[in-house]
């Protein structure tokens, strides 16, 4: 043993000791530029998602209304064909759809959408606004559904 060390007690030895060194802060941010360039094509696709979700909320808002619309209609069968009426000259051209009447105008709705109007409901519907009818929550429903699965050609969702 040295000479500095004989003789002494541990705690004096203990206060000899260095403290340990503090070892070097480590950087977050990325060492190469691959994690760089990874990170900004993973902002740039966030951002275009969001962007596309906007867009198509935005396209479909209408929808929502319509949907809305009909809840408020209650079944009342005058109040859905006037709904379906606006709802399909928001968003088709109105030389297409405001000329059409009657049979005409159920087959324009049944060929535009999943949904089917059968004969007889398709006929209530085109009688509705000019007579008294009851409150039919089939048409309701159907009409919903014409709501929500129409398509427009030459729209791109």
């Amino acid at each position: 043993m040295s000479a500095d060390v004989e003789g002494k007690s541990l705690v004096e030895l203990l206060d000899m000791l260095k403290p340990a060194p503090e070892p070097q802060v480590i950087a977050m941010t990325p060492q190469t530029v691959g994690w760089l360039i990874l990170a900004v094509l993973l902002i740039i696709a966030v951002l275009c998602a969001a962007l596309l979700i906007r867009r198509r909320r935005k396209l479909n808002a209408y929808r929502q209304l319509a949907l809305a619309n009909i809840d408020d209609a209650q079944g009342d069968v005058a109040q859905i064909a006037d709904v379906l009426r606006r709802t399909a000259l928001a968003v088709y051209p109105r030389s297409l759809v405001a000329g059409l009447y009657g049979r005409e105008w159920i087959d324009f709705l049944n060929r535009s959408s999943a949904a089917v109007f059968p004969d007889a409901l398709g006929h209530v519907l085109t009688e509705a606004p000019y007579k008294a009818t009851r409150n039919d929550p089939e048409v309701a429903e159907i009409a919903k559904k014409w709501i929500k699965t129409h398509r427009v050609e030459g729209v791109s969702w």
